[in-house]
């Protein structure tokens, strides 16, 4: 497989496209764009606005607070980078109202060759944009932000992560949270001794079987206590379900009538 097509293509709908170059710039993510693992662009609505005055928005029918962004420029910046695009791209717009972001998700994203992210702001975007133009409304929780690009950027950073190449060690992105359904196991580094706070003895050992089953058991023992909804779907042997008897998987209720 050439570079070209291996690398992965972001394009953000955003009335400020400064915060996408800001973010492309920096990190992980700027390295896995010299790399020629992704590449990251902005197209701004204002540029399609018919009237040329930039106007984006307008006040919603029916009445109520605040103001929606308007179908003719951000449709048009929508063709503007289906064109643009190599492959067939999926197009998700960043809304409250949509699937919850998990690694499951960021996971099925990395197989887009060519994704298209749109950043809604003031008190959304027009519906017929969402039934016509979207492919999957994506939303990063129960809560409100006051535009979609904070969104947009956690998924490019959450899948360039798991780009072959993308980060120092191949085996980095396979130790997060959320990669089997645990989070991480603790961390420590040098100094050995803090404030009278000591690393684990087994790290200090030497000996990577026992340190392999220390960052096990202390993975799924964080996860018990911090996330349990995660455990039903990890992949834990029966001594740890028995060990963690809330990890066991539900079945539904057999109807023996």
């Amino acid at each position: 497989m050439s570079m070209t097509e291996s690398c992965r293509r972001f394009t953000v709908i955003s009335l400020f496209p400064e915060l996408i170059q800001a973010f492309a710039e920096v990190g992980i993510v700027r390295r896995a764009c010299e790399r020629g693992l992704a590449t990251i662009n902005s197209i701004d609505p204002r540029a399609f606005t018919p009237d040329g005055r930039g106007n984006v928005d307008d006040s919603p029918y029916g009445g109520g607070p605040g103001m929606v962004m308007t179908v003719p420029p951000l449709r048009a910046a929508i063709r503007e980078a289906r064109d643009r695009a190599a492959t067939r791209p999926c197009v998700a717009y960043l809304s409250p109202q949509g699937r919850r972001l998990d690694q499951a998700l960021i996971e099925e994203l990395t197989h887009q060759r060519d994704l298209i992210l749109v950043a809604g702001r003031y008190e959304g975007i027009d519906e017929r944009i969402v039934e016509r133009d979207v492919d999957v409304e994506i939303s990063l929780g129960d809560f409100v932000l006051s535009g979609g690009e904070i969104a947009a950027m956690a998924i490019i950073d959450a899948v360039v992560r798991l780009l072959p190449g993308a980060l120092g060690s191949a085996l980095s992105s396979g130790a997060d949270s959320f990669s089997d359904n645990l989070l991480e196991y603790p961390q420590y580094t040098r100094p050995e001794i803090v404030d009278g706070q000591a690393v684990p003895a087994v790290l200090l050992s030497g000996n990577h079987a026992e340190i392999a089953r220390w960052r096990r058991r202390e993975s799924i023992r964080r996860t018990a206590l911090r996330r349990p909804d995660l455990l039903e779907n990890a992949p834990l042997s029966a001594a740890e379900r028995q060990e963690y008897p809330g990890s066991a998987p539900t079945t539904p209720d057999r109807d023996d009538n």
